[in-house]
């Protein structure tokens, strides 16, 4: 009896652990990718990525994710997270993962804003732009510009966006910008990101609006997507904590004006968890919210 009853736990606390995947597995697939730099600890570090990508890969399959967003780009050695782009390329796609994106930049210094000179800068982008390329990706985005002083840098740094985006057409690549709070700041009375939609060509320069970021700069999403329909080729969904945990992102709103966006692809993103959880069962949450939201469409892809 002892035995029957010891047998009877041990299949209960399987089943326990079990359940969330088991409950997973009934939801509706759908394309999703997450940033790497959600899960920075596990995989940030060249070493760390060496000893625990396959595991982790095979995870966020698992779990419902199709894409990745890169965070670890070294133009100097040419990798992303220590291999080359080829390598990483294949290390996503063995666990069935697309290389969707990545985050990348080169700003511009001092000089190159007063003198209105981006020769070198544009430089970086030739070897940034062959080696994503080689990763297969769709996207390169600039994770953030701070912001500028007068309107004269910021025209600079337009030209400058506008230089990068023919650059990255010319090789079949689409270049964004992923938006935080501090956009939302005045430059000689005019928003920045107001100065940089009305002087960037939306062919040159999509944005990856920060969800999170926008109503943290007291803005609305869904407000800016009216404002300036069809910019907003990508999404990063995020929110406090793991997606809907916290009450302050209206996402069904967002997913529900998707259209008017402009949305092709979304990203989610962490920055952490409240400290009850760890990061990856936040990731495996956030999974599970969108996949589980029926305002979420299975595709946004055109």
């Amino acid at each position: 009896m002892l035995k029957q009853t010891r047998n009877l736990r041990s299949a209960a606390l399987l089943l326990l652990l079990l359940m969330p995947g088991l409950c997973m597995a009934k939801l509706p697939k759908k394309e999703m990718a997450l940033q790497l730099y959600s899960i920075r600890e596990v995989i940030g570090s060249n070493e760390n990525y060496a000893k625990n990508h396959v595991e982790v890969f095979q995870k966020l399959a698992a779990w419902g994710y199709t894409a990745i967003e890169a965070a670890s780009y070294d133009q100097g050695k040419g990798t992303f997270y220590g291999v080359t782009p080829e390598q990483f390329r294949a290390d996503c796609e063995a666990a069935g993962l697309k290389c969707l994106s990545s985050h990348a930049t080169r700003g511009l210094n001092s000089d190159e804003l007063k003198n209105h000179d981006f020769t070198e800068a544009l430089r970086w982008w030739d070897k940034a732009i062959a080696d994503h390329k080689a990763a297969g990706m769709t996207y390169i985005v600039t994770p953030g510009w701070g912001v500028p002083k007068t309107l004269q840098e910021a025209q600079t740094m337009c030209d400058y966006a506008n230089a990068i985006g023919q650059k990255c057409r010319a090789a079949g690549l689409r270049y964004g910008y992923h938006t935080h709070s501090h956009e939302y700041q005045k430059v000689e009375g005019t928003p920045w990101i107001d100065y940089m939609m009305q002087h960037i060509a939306p062919e040159n320069m999509f944005w990856q609006m920060d969800t999170y970021w926008c109503v943290m700069g007291q803005q609305s999403p869904v407000q800016y997507f009216k404002k300036y329909p069809g910019r907003f080729t990508m999404l990063h969904i995020k929110d406090l904590y793991e997606l809907g945990q916290s009450g302050m992102q209206g996402f069904d709103a967002i997913f529900s004006n998707a259209a008017t966006a402009g949305l092709c692809d979304y990203v989610v993103e962490m920055e952490g968890t409240d400290g009850t959880i760890d990061i990856m069962e936040g990731v495996r949450r956030c999974a599970e919210y969108l996949r589980a939201s029926k305002f979420v469409k299975k595709s946004y892809s055109k």
